[in-house]
């Protein structure tokens, strides 16, 4: 098994109330996770929270974040940077998979790192 080693996505901003799809497994391809990166820059909000779903595919396309597959929620002070970091990296494996991102109260800059089958 070759894996494509490098970043899995660029800096990834959500305002406010945002939640997308960080990474989405492909053609069966798996996905592992290492660590996310949660940064809240200075926005004159004192603190928000960042969160992350592995939400199963629907019907082959990437399903919806919801509380039942949410899997962080965590407290991100102004200039701030939170790493998790599983002791396992979370593995995705069926096409249409993602880990989403989402934000609370405040901008928050995610940046996810692992690797993905070539």
């Amino acid at each position: 098994m070759a894996l494509d080693r490098g970043k899995l996505t660029d800096v990834i901003t959500l305002a406010i109330g945002q939640t997308v799809a960080g990474v989405t497994v492909a053609s069966n391809k798996k996905v592992y996770v290492k660590s996310i990166m949660a940064h809240a820059p200075y926005s004159g909000i004192a603190s928000g929270t960042a969160q992350v779903y592995m939400v199963p595919n629907s019907g082959g396309s990437a399903g919806t974040a919801a509380t039942s597959n949410q899997i962080f929620n965590v407290d991100v002070y102004a200039g701030e940077t939170v790493l998790i970091e599983p002791s396992y990296p979370i593995v995705i494996e069926s096409t249409g998979d993602t880990i989403q991102v989402g934000t609370g109260s405040t901008t928050i800059n995610f940046l996810l790192t692992g690797d993905k089958e070539a």
